[in-house]
């Protein structure tokens, strides 16, 4: 609909409740002005600074106890552990939240408040009344619909909650807050896609997940195929410094600045969270993640022992004017693992936008003889179809310069990678590199533009030939082609999808998708954007 035909909408709609024409127009107008300026203004208000507990505070807490027990005579190694099963994901963070003392640190960009969020902020409220400090940090577009709820958790004294480079103006609304987004479209399209759970200073998890019952194994349309690593040892005082960086920058906003309630009303909230603990699926999915006793033992068994740094962008990314200086980035901090390859480069991710740049980049891996694998989702699979639309241009150019490429399945008639719950579709969403056999990189990076330039992200590199196998292992298996299809070139030169149904090889001319998939991953192409996708 054109600006005209939609004030005129709203022009009768008010002249019915008494209100004239042309007094309608104007205070639409004016709402859009002040609005557009909003969005073209900066929030910058009082806020107290904190930081992550020192060391000899975190030792006095179970968690930090236990954690120096267990690394005490690993001379500066961390213990580390593929987390692949999304049930076990969900447990892990219930139960460092309620094993935590002193304080949680968490930080995302998707929190829903569906079983999975709600759950978890039962366990955070918990938490609080235990006297732990807990500090929320979302991503602005996360409240989106939800700060009422969060707004509600952050009355608690011992809770806050601040939202990364808010819309300033306009947030009681999806179609205000986009409009006053496009008003400053080139500051506040930034987003933290930063992924922590920190409990004590002590243990942490960082990846791919985001809060929400799809990448828990929980979701009713679609669940997401994901990974994160749990962490103890020096790199977790490395993920704590990157959460206080973000928590205490300028673009970190208290959610109170927006929205106030009463001081009370995380009581309410923590008697409908408890309520609805009853018919949580999720609810108790904790116990065989406990840290103590017999299972914490077993909890240290399963860690591998290796070096690992934590590499996160600056936040001060996310507050620049066109492109950020490459020095600011996560990639450029890579640079050393992608210049130290000697044989093969695995990457694992959602979205793959090459672009030319990075073409031009597999063309001198190949040149010097490093084998590409690529492992991304079809666009049957893929939950943003237009994204598939930029990746789609490349698949020849890639394939043509001698990097293989599959394509994940998800279909529900094919049994996901990881071994679900349930019998829906799934959707790659691990995001993680190997380079060559015994280096590893997994955190909340994506392989297109967005993750390089205009997110913030964060992850661990980490030099180990258990999780390097496991990584491996773990893409072998989704690549096999009862799960995933195999893209190549024919002896024509087209493109053809290999892949495998009831333990029958077949041949594809095109990919499988909806009309409707296919109709936005062609229309994308029309925009000249994919240096923001």
């Amino acid at each position: 609909m054109r600006w005209g035909g939609f004030i005129d909408t709203i022009s009768i709609s008010q002249s019915n409740r008494g209100i004239g024409v042309s007094q309608a127009r104007r205070l639409l107008l004016l709402m859009v002005c002040t609005m557009l300026l909003g969005g073209c203004a900066t929030v910058t208000v009082p806020r107290s600074p904190s930081t992550a507990l020192g060391s000899e505070a975190i030792a006095e807490t179970y968690l930090g106890a236990w954690a120096r027990q267990a690394t005490k005579r690993r001379d500066g190694l961390n213990g580390l552990r593929l987390v692949s099963d999304g049930r076990d994901a969900f447990g892990l963070r219930a139960s460092l939240a309620g094993h935590a003392q002193r304080t949680l640190d968490v930080q995302y960009y998707i929190y829903e408040t569906d079983q999975a969020g709600r759950a978890l902020l039962e366990r955070m409220l918990h938490a609080a009344e235990r006297g732990v400090r807990v500090r929320l940090l979302l991503d602005d577009t996360a409240s989106l619909g939800k700060q009422a709820t969060f707004a509600a958790f952050d009355t608690h004294p011992n809770v806050e909650v601040r939202v990364f480079n808010p819309v300033p103006t306009g947030r009681g609304t999806k179609v205000a807050y986009h409009l006053v987004l496009a008003a400053n479209f080139d500051r506040l399209h930034r987003r933290m896609h930063n992924k922590l759970w920190l409990a004590d200073g002590a243990v942490g998890l960082t990846g791919g997940r985001n809060v929400s019952d799809a990448y828990f194994d929980a979701g009713e349309d679609i669940n997401f195929d994901d990974l994160d690593v749990l962490s103890v040892g020096p790199v977790v005082n490395a993920m704590s410094d990157s959460f206080d960086e973000y928590w205490n920058h300028s673009l970190a906003i208290p959610l109170s600045h927006f929205e106030r309630q009463r001081p009370t009303a995380w009581r309410a909230l923590l008697t409908e969270l408890v309520a609805d603990a009853d018919d949580n699926e999720l609810a108790d999915h904790s116990s065989v993640w406990r840290f103590a006793g017999e299972t914490g033992r077993r909890q240290l068994e399963t860690l591998d022992w290796a070096p690992a740094v934590a590499l996160w962008d600056s936040p001060d990314k996310l507050d620049t004017r066109g492109y950020p200086d490459l020095d600011l980035t996560l990639i450029q901090q890579l640079g050393g693992a992608f210049q130290a390859l000697e044989r093969r480069l695995l990457i694992v991710s959602p979205y793959v936008v090459p672009t030319p740049a990075g073409a031009m980049y597999q063309q001198l891996l190949a040149e010097r003889g490093i084998e590409v694998t690529i492992f991304t989702n079809s666009l049957a699979a893929m939950d943003h179809a237009s994204l598939y639309g930029a990746y789609a241009p490349w698949r020849e150019p890639l394939l043509r310069q001698g990097a293989r490429l599959f394509e994940f399945r998800g279909d529900a008639s094919a049994r996901p990678v990881i071994q679900s719950r349930t019998d829906r579709p799934s959707s790659l969403h691990t995001k993680a590199m190997a380079f060559d056999d015994s280096r590893i990189f997994i955190g909340s990076m994506n392989a297109d533009p967005r993750a390089v330039w205009w997110n913030s992200e964060i992850g661990l590199l980490i030099d180990s030939s258990t999780l390097g196998r496991q990584l491996w292992d773990l893409a072998k298996r989704g690549m096999e082609p009862r799960y995933s299809y195999e893209v190549r070139l024919n002896e024509k030169g087209e493109l053809r999808w290999l892949t495998e149904v009831e333990g029958h090889s077949v041949v594809l001319s095109k990919p499988p998708g909806s009309l409707w998939k296919r109709f936005k991953a062609s229309a994308i192409r029309l925009f000249d954007i994919e240096h923001l996708l």
